[in-house]
């Protein structure tokens, strides 16, 4: 897959001093950090005996993909089916669909690709939709694999209760082109609770609802053979209270600043165990006035729902990000400090990776200061 970043850089690869005559703004994966971050995920995972299956919409890279499941990954999440589509295109296996695939033209979509990716797996979370699913594919071939959504409170998707989780789960297993699959649930508003206790605290309470749903399901002979959900915000908690057999981590392979700001394991803000892999790399276009400098990196370049990005590199200490319109921030020196001069390279942080990444047509892969490869965003837009 050729992108416009392969043309624009891909003559510069392996030469030294490469990363700095990246034209900008350029998205800038870390190849050290990024490969330290997915063997200590995998390896944690690998003594606490819990299965992975990172979710891809972080990333949306079949070279990411590709790099998770080298390192023991079970497979991979997607949050859309045109992000499945794209990654089993390129050859990534396992994969599993978070959000219920609905529309008809989708559920036409979706049986195609289960003809090309029989492991795969999605959730519903209504009746109605199990009939679409289970009309859409033929008697006799593989049977998709359905998991019951179940809401963990937040009222997005999934059921609300252990009698509408164990009603859907007969629906399922009575339909022959279907297979009963366990449960999904994922608690995404508590991913980013700072505190660790407090969000130990919360993750414990909805185990505890998980809970009821799985004995009812138990109770009735219909055990869940997985169950998937968490993420890196609470993949220590979850691990910890041993009822998910699956985590859905995804942001822990790039780490932003949401994350940043979180204990993840009782050690403190921005401590252990994962380092920030991604960075947007900025140029200073004007610096006219003193302590503030303009870079080419603006809401384009970010996604805006997280806040300002925070400067990892290129400015003074103390410096500060603004948003100044689409294509242009504004660095801000501390008092009494200077701004990068013009020209200067300026490297931030992501905010939320997810939707920053989504954004560009390739990662810059970089190891110290040379560009060592381009991998593509393979699913960028595939939101449908």
């Amino acid at each position: 897959m050729t992108t416009a970043s392969h043309r624009l850089h891909g003559a510069s690869i392996g030469e030294p001093g490469s990363r700095a005559a990246l034209n900008t703004p350029a998205l800038v994966l870390d190849l050290d950090a990024f490969e330290a971050n997915v063997l200590a995920m995998a390896a944690w995972a690998r003594e606490r005996g819990v299965a992975l299956r990172p979710h891809a919409k972080t990333h949306k890279s079949a070279h990411v993909a590709r790099a998770q499941l080298a390192a023991g990954a079970v497979g991979l999440c997607c949050a859309k089916l045109g992000e499945a589509e794209a990654l089993a295109a390129e050859g990534v296996t396992g994969l599993h669909i978070t959000s219920p695939v609905v529309a008809a033209p989708a559920v036409a979509r979706l049986a195609a690709l289960h003809a090309r990716a029989p492991d795969l797996s999605v959730v519903a979370d209504h009746p109605t939709n199990i009939a679409a699913l289970a009309a859409a594919l033929p008697v006799g071939g593989p049977p998709l694999r359905v998991l019951v959504d179940v809401d963990p409170g937040i009222h997005r998707t999934g059921v609300a209760s252990a009698e509408a989780a164990l009603a859907l789960a007969r629906l399922i297993s009575k339909r022959p082109s279907l297979s009963y699959a366990g449960v999904q649930f994922y608690c995404g508003v508590q991913q980013h609770i700072a505190s660790y206790a407090e969000r130990r605290a919360a993750i414990e309470d909805r185990t505890a609802f998980l809970s009821t749903v799985l004995r009812a399901l138990a109770d009735a002979g219909l055990p869940a053979p997985l169950v998937t959900g968490g993420g890196t915000g609470t993949h220590r908690i979850d691990a910890d209270l041993g009822v998910l057999t699956e985590l859905q981590v995804g942001s822990y392979v790039f780490m932003d600043r949401e994350y940043g700001d979180c204990d993840l394991d009782g050690s403190g803000p921005g401590g252990a165990p994962f380092r920030t892999a991604l960075a947007i790399d900025a140029t200073v276009v004007s610096a006219n006035t003193p302590g503030l400098a303009t870079l080419d990196a603006g809401l384009k370049a970010f996604a805006a729902d997280a806040g300002p990005p925070p400067i990892l590199a290129g400015a003074a200490p103390g410096s500060r990000y603004r948003f100044m319109g689409d294509e242009h921030g504004l660095v801000m020196a501390p008092p009494g400090g200077s701004a990068p001069p013009l020209g200067a390279r300026v490297s931030l942080a992501a905010p939320h990776c997810d939707p920053t990444v989504n954004l560009y047509d390739a990662l810059h892969v970089v190891r110290g200061d040379a560009l060592v490869d381009i991998w593509p965003v393979t699913a960028r837009g595939r939101s449908a």
